[in-house]
């Protein structure tokens, strides 16, 4: 019997005293795809990257038929056939598409004068645009102007330009449209009768069932299942994915997996459900205010009752923030890679023979969705800036605040505690929104022409945020029902903020003008 394409023998890796990955074995034959599913954390971007040679391996065998091998860096896993496609494209931004699919694998002619043949390159590339359905003109065009979904392309087909032994996939097919997924799938499956040996990592688990041979889970950086893919089922794999064969935990999962396809399809009705969504959010946040004005002197002699009910809304939300997450991912990696695409398709009709006075009109509409893109890319950072996620507060409260000053002209003096570091994600996303509404009320209400905004630790262990402004303020103190009548909802949702996470909200003014608003919020303790 011919030896594997590839034998992995108790792999591990470790990071410091984190072990991500723990003695994991298995095979891949020549000619055979394996899919690889796991939680994010399992291990399986890493497993990928060892195999690659990005990262070494702390313990373990790989063998790449019958060789014993263990690649310094990505280059010299290239030169033995091995390919790794990661989640993220690495490009070179200021080059075209065409000089990165070739960088560092330039073909030459003659072989020994190493004189690049951009001739021969140009063809081989043109075809993998033919194959994923790109027109030949972006060859010349700079990667830095390419949506994110064309990027990905430019890494694939980077990976398949030249011929190779054993492709590695991570986790990246989200990225594509549907149709270009099919087509993935059906390229891999062809390069596989070929004799490749393809490794994909994908949370799309529906897709594995459709083109793979055998599907290797992990859980927790162990190899928990190595499986045919004809002798599983969709709840199998969910199963070892969430390591419970709990249906209340197991259900859920599998009802997303097979809906993901339909989903897709149905991006139009998607895009008005998500409309509805947003005035549903909008309705649900007045309405939240108004219940909490209206209970707020109860609530003091009920002390039960005031538990549930901050249970309750730090439960909404949770879930709202999730909404907003979702609906901005669903609006940056649909619509507005889409408006993109349209653009890109204008532009080459533009550059065809059509009368000036369609040319002009083709101008203006491509104009008109530039625009659009630009107010979607603002609505998505207002639903969920992808910089708190990131990197937490200390670099997303600049960026907003950056952004919010240019846009109504207001100066922001910024200060921000540099001992903060993270904090837990409920409490970052509710301080960020408590500055978010702070800052919109001061545009809104104040006629300020100057704000100094404040974040730091205080000796009492509480996170502290001031904000103040010389604008005309307000009477104090302050009464929360004359505020809903003002129609200042955002201090009515500051003061709900603060205390779900247990802190307290003061309002001054003085009577030179300006108002101070000022957040208590409690740190976690470091043992919960």
């Amino acid at each position: 019997m011919s030896k594997p394409l590839l034998q992995v023998a108790a792999l591990s890796k470790t990071f410091g005293n984190l072990k991500v990955l723990d003695e994991i074995t298995f095979t891949l034959q020549r000619g055979e795809i394996l899919g690889l599913v796991g939680r994010r954390g399992s291990g399986k971007s890493t497993l990928l990257h060892v195999l690659g040679g990005v990262i070494p391996p702390s313990g373990g065998e790989i063998y790449l038929e019958g060789d014993r091998i263990r690649f310094a860096t990505p280059d010299e896993a290239h030169r033995h056939g091995v390919e790794l496609v990661p989640q993220v494209p690495h490009l070179v931004e200021q080059l075209n598409v065409l000089q990165n699919i070739f960088l560092g694998r330039e073909i030459a002619w003659p072989p020994r004068l190493g004189i690049p043949n951009w001739r021969k390159m140009s063809d081989i590339a043109r075809e993998l645009l033919q194959e994923f359905g790109l027109p030949p003109h972006i060859l010349s065009e700079s990667v830095g102007n390419l949506t994110d979904e064309q990027r990905q392309l430019v890494a694939l087909m980077r990976a398949f330009s030249r011929p190779s032994r054993l492709l590695l996939i991570d986790d990246m097919l989200s990225s594509l449209s549907f149709s270009r997924q099919e087509i993935l799938l059906a390229y891999m499956q062809q390069k596989a009768r070929q004799g490749m040996g393809i490794i994909i990592c994908s949370e799309d688990i529906k897709h594995l069932f459709q083109s793979t041979d055998r599907i290797l889970v992990l859980y927790n950086g162990r190899l928990s299942a190595d499986w045919r893919t004809e002798a599983c089922t969709p709840r199998d794999v969910v199963e070892r994915i969430v390591g419970t064969s709990n249906r209340e935990q197991v259900t859920p999962v599998i009802w997303a997996l097979e809906n993901f396809h339909k989903a897709q399809k149905r991006t139009e009705e998607l895009f008005r459900q998500q409309a509805q969504l947003h005035e549903s959010l909008e309705v649900s946040d007045s309405l939240n205010r108004q219940l909490v004005e209206k209970l707020s002197e109860q609530v003091r002699s009920m002390d039960h009752l005031n538990i549930a009910l901050q249970e309750a809304q730090r439960r909404l939300l949770t879930e709202r923030e999730e909404e907003r997450k979702a609906l901005a991912r669903e609006l940056h990696d649909s619509v507005i890679q889409d408006l993109l695409s349209i653009n890109y398709r204008l532009e080459e009709a533009e550059g065809g023979a059509i009368p000036s006075r369609h040319r002009e009109e083709l101008q203006n509409i491509r104009s008109a969705i530039r625009e659009v893109v630009g107010d979607l890319r603002k609505v998505c950072r207002d639903l969920r800036p992808p910089t708190i996620d990131n990197h937490g507060l200390s670099s997303a409260i600049p960026s907003f605040v950056s952004e919010w000053e240019a846009r109504t002209g207001i100066a922001v003096h910024l200060e921000i505690d540099a001992s903060l570091g993270r904090l837990p994600e409920l409490m970052e996303l509710s301080v960020f929104r408590i500055i978010q509404e702070a800052l919109s009320n001061v545009h809104k209400h104040a006629r300020a022409h100057n704000v100094h905004l404040l974040l730091q630790r205080t000796a009492a262990n509480n996170l502290l945020i001031r904000i103040s402004d010389d604008g005309r303020g307000v009477d104090v103190p302050a009464n929360l029902a004359e505020f809903s009548a003002q129609e200042h909802f955002g201090l009515i949702g500051i003061s709900e903020r603060a205390a779900l996470l247990g802190g307290n909200m003061h309002i001054a003014s003085s009577h030179e003008g300006g108002l101070t608003l000022q957040v208590e919020i409690p740190f976690p303790s470091p043992f919960q």
